[in-house]
């Protein structure tokens, strides 16, 4: 018998994956904002990701979606314990959206626009960062009914890895951007990406320490065999793969500074899932609890084999299609 929770497990990881992945760098750009002040360095940095950028936010309702149509126990009990934070992300990608639009035509409030976009980019990624933090931490449900209070998601443990997921979106930012661009600007990211990547590295290291201390279960998964074996070789993958991103930026390689930070961030995510497997609503409620009739997920299935293709093709071709280096002087959005 086909197991669709365990299919749309896998549509939802895939889905999230995709959307850090292809969002993350974009809002990263917005990050590295405050440290590029010239205003037509800026408009290339804009232009790398002006033609895609709306539809990396496809993987983002697709996500959700599948969430609601495949977990809406999950679905209900998430929205009820992060919607603070969820708002505020909302608030904040609706600001960069629109400093995308009403930057590149203002004259005396580019600034401002500037300020918008920073704004909306960072705290977009923070509130991100918040609710993978309060996620792992584990969310207080009674029945299939979240019980806990308004401000269970903020601890000190969220805000850190609220600022580590700023961290890392703007190290895939600035990976991107040396693909990007040239000349000076891409000099220029050459020299902030070091630094992003051994601050990045800082932080998955304090969280795989405090994370398996302060909740039992997740150090009985990483410490106990066969477990132990799989996750015995990702610190020295990612030992790995973080000095082969610093190399790659002295020896100005293009592609594999982006390269090896996606590893990172991937490594960084197998973990996440592998964690709390296969509790859906850490600590206790497994996606087989919290999945919606058999018939309702195989209906919405249908519907997701059509469009995911479709999802993909677009993505990919828009892609391809602006696959080139931006100069400063090329004409670009408007």
């Amino acid at each position: 018998m086909i197991d669709l929770s365990l299919i749309w497990a896998g549509i939802i990881a895939l889905g999230v994956l995709i959307y850090v992945i292809l969002d993350g760098f974009d809002l990263g750009i917005g990050i590295l904002f405050p440290f590029i002040p010239h205003q037509d360095e800026r408009d290339v940095m804009m232009n790398t990701v002006a033609p895609i950028w709306d539809g990396n936010e496809t993987w983002m309702v697709l996500g959700g979606a599948g969430l609601l149509a495949a977990f809406p126990v999950a679905y209900g009990t998430v929205l009820a314990a992060f919607y603070m934070p969820i708002m505020i992300m909302l608030l904040a990608l609706i600001f960069r959206g629109v400093a995308f639009e009403f930057r590149f035509k203002a004259n005396r409030t580019k600034k401002l626009w500037d300020l918008a976009f920073i704004g909306g980019s960072t705290l977009a990624s923070f509130c991100q960062g918040i609710i993978l933090g309060a996620y792992i931490q584990g969310i207080k449900t009674q029945n299939g009914l979240y019980v806990g209070g308004g401000l269970d998601w903020l601890t000190p443990f969220s805000v850190f890895t609220g600022f580590g997921v700023v961290v890392m979106y703007a190290a895939l930012g600035c990976g991107w951007l040396i693909i990007k661009t040239d000349h000076e600007l891409q000099e220029k990211m050459y020299c902030i990406m070091p630094k992003l990547i051994i601050t990045l590295l800082v932080m998955f290291l304090a969280v795989s320490i405090y994370t398996p201390l302060q909740h039992a279960d997740i150090a009985t998964k990483w410490f106990t065999t066969p477990q132990l074996y799989y996750f015995s070789p990702v610190p020295i993958l990612v030992a790995v793969f973080g000095l082969l991103a610093w190399r790659s930026c002295s020896s100005k390689d293009e592609y594999k500074p982006f390269a090896y930070t996606l590893c990172l961030m991937f490594l960084a995510y197998t973990g996440f899932i592998i964690s709390l497997w296969p509790n859906i609503i850490p600590p206790s409620v497994s996606i087989w609890q919290a999945a919606a009739p058999k018939d309702s997920q195989l209906f919405a299935l249908i519907g997701a084999l059509i469009l995911i293709p479709i999802i993909l093709m677009y993505t990919i071709l828009s892609y391809w299609v602006f696959r080139h280096k931006v100069r400063i002087g090329d004409e670009g959005y408007h």
